[in-house]
């Protein structure tokens, strides 16, 4: 009887904990999804594929624009509707204002991030860009920079964070898309982890 009490106190004080403490729980777990640094000089910006709302490329743009950057470099696997995504987010930002000329597509036939890592690398090491900005969505900056760095462990490579609109580190929970995109994430976080 005493060992029934202790447990349900205990469980009571969890329940309580958790009540108080959610957002910050939550919170932190969105946060160790974000590992995004401040933007400096680099060779060339290189836009992850994957963001359909041009976030992305729009964070890029205004890299360009700022001189953090002579160009940036779209990634763009093929298979949206027949087209190369690069192709898309390219006329994306000329619908946003931004010039062409701060673009170039580089197309692939990438499924993933690892993927995409080892048809980019080449082509970074070709041009002969040492520093490279990075551009992905804030969730995905951690595994991005991890992946990219471990594939070309001699090129520095600097996560820059575009804002994503439906997920926010410290209040994903709250709605459905924002759930969906860490619940996706977390996944390919540890499944990362595990190798595979």
């Amino acid at each position: 009887m005493k060992n029934k009490r202790a447990w349900l106190a205990a469980a009571g004080l969890m329940a309580l904990a958790l009540a108080i403490f959610h957002s910050a729980l939550l919170g932190a777990c969105g946060d160790f999804l974000v590992k995004a640094e401040p933007p400096r000089n680099a060779d060339l910006a290189v836009v992850l594929a994957g963001d359909f709302s041009g976030s992305r490329v729009t964070t890029a743009a205004e890299l360009v624009r700022e001189g953090y950057a002579p160009k940036a470099l779209l990634s763009g696997p093929y298979g949206v509707y027949g087209y190369y995504e690069s192709e898309l987010a390219l006329g994306f930002a000329e619908k946003q204002g931004f010039p062409a000329s701060y673009f170039e597509s580089f197309h692939h036939h990438a499924l993933s991030t690892r993927e995409e890592a080892a048809a980019i690398i080449p082509e970074l090491r070709r041009r002969g860009a040492k520093t490279i900005l990075l551009v992905t969505s804030d969730y995905h900056t951690r595994r991005a920079a991890k992946l990219f760095r471990a594939a070309a462990p001699d090129l520095t490579f600097i996560a820059v964070a575009a804002p994503d609109e439906y997920f926010s580190p410290h209040g994903w929970w709250r709605d459905r898309q924002g759930r969906k995109t860490f619940a996706i994430e977390s996944m390919k976080t540890v499944a990362e982890w595990l190798g595979m």
